[in-house]
This record gives structure tokens, sequence and C-alpha cells, in this order.
């Protein structure tokens, strides 16, 4: 089983994805024939998240989709970034008191 760091890592890595993922779709709204991007993610045997990228079935834009799958990618960023710095902070006062 991974630790926290690298667990909250995985999943700041995992929404920087859906980040560019969205953003892609949003700039290519106007785009003809533009296929959007979706973004699968899938729990890791250890912990963590794995993300796969593929391209919609069928071409045209969905606007809200992208702009909900932005808001959720930047709160799981930033409650993973949360995460992580806890996770320091931890390990820091641990060496503290062992020190």
């Amino acid at each position: 089983m991974l630790d926290a760091t690298s667990t909250a890592l995985s999943g700041m890595q995992a929404a920087w994805q859906g980040l560019q993922v969205a953003g892609q779709n949003i700039a290519n709204l106007g785009t003809a024939g533009y296929r959007r991007q979706q973004l699968a993610a899938t729990a890791g045997a250890e912990g963590g998240v794995a993300t796969t990228v593929t391209a919609a079935a069928a071409p045209g834009a969905a606007p809200e989709a992208d702009m909900v799958g932005l808001l959720q990618a930047k709160n799981s960023f930033l409650a993973n970034l949360a995460v992580f710095k806890t996770s320091d902070r931890m390990a820091g006062a641990l060496l503290d008191i062992a020190g």
C-alpha cells in the first residue's frame, strides 16, 4: 500500500490531467469535427489512481460537462494538495520529536 504522500501525489497528477483534458475541450469548442477528450480514472492495486485519456465516440461540444469537469479537477487537486502538505508537516513534526 502506498503512503499518504504517494497517494496524494497520484491524486494531484490525476487532477492535473483532468484540468488539461477540460482545458483542451473548452479551447476546441468551436472546432468543427473535434472529438472531446474524456478522462477515465481507475484505482491502483496498491493505492493511488491511474488515468487514461480517450476521444469521445462522436464529435460534438459539451461545454457544461467540461466546466463541471474543470471545477471537479481543481477541487480534487486542492484536496490532494492539502493531504500532501499535512503529511509533510506530520513527517517534519515526527523528525523534530525524534531529533
